[in-house]
């Protein structure tokens, strides 16, 4: 079941743009839980995406967080280049 659900999950992810995924950010960050139509206003301000779909996307964004603070998402290995670094120094 949990292979389904991530296969439709990710599905669903990759039908968002970038663009569209800042955009449904910057939406959740002016119109929250207490703004009246609150789903209207985060589609309207996507475009080109239901009520159904923003609040489902919420939902996955939601569950996402729940896996990452559980410790199930283990946190990049980012190796250093030490090019930055170079580019201070010079």
């Amino acid at each position: 079941m949990a292979s389904s659900s991530l296969s439709k999950q990710q599905s669903y992810d990759s039908s968002w743009t970038p663009k569209q995924n800042k955009l449904f950010e910057k939406a959740l960050a002016k119109f929250d839980k207490d703004t009246p139509d609150r789903w209207q206003n985060v589609a309207k301000a996507v475009g080109e995406k239901s009520e159904e779909e923003v609040k489902r996307h919420y939902e996955i964004l939601l569950e996402d967080l729940r896996h990452i603070e559980a410790g199930r998402v283990p946190i990049p290995n980012y190796k250093s280049t030490g090019s930055s670094t170079n580019a201070i120094n010079n």
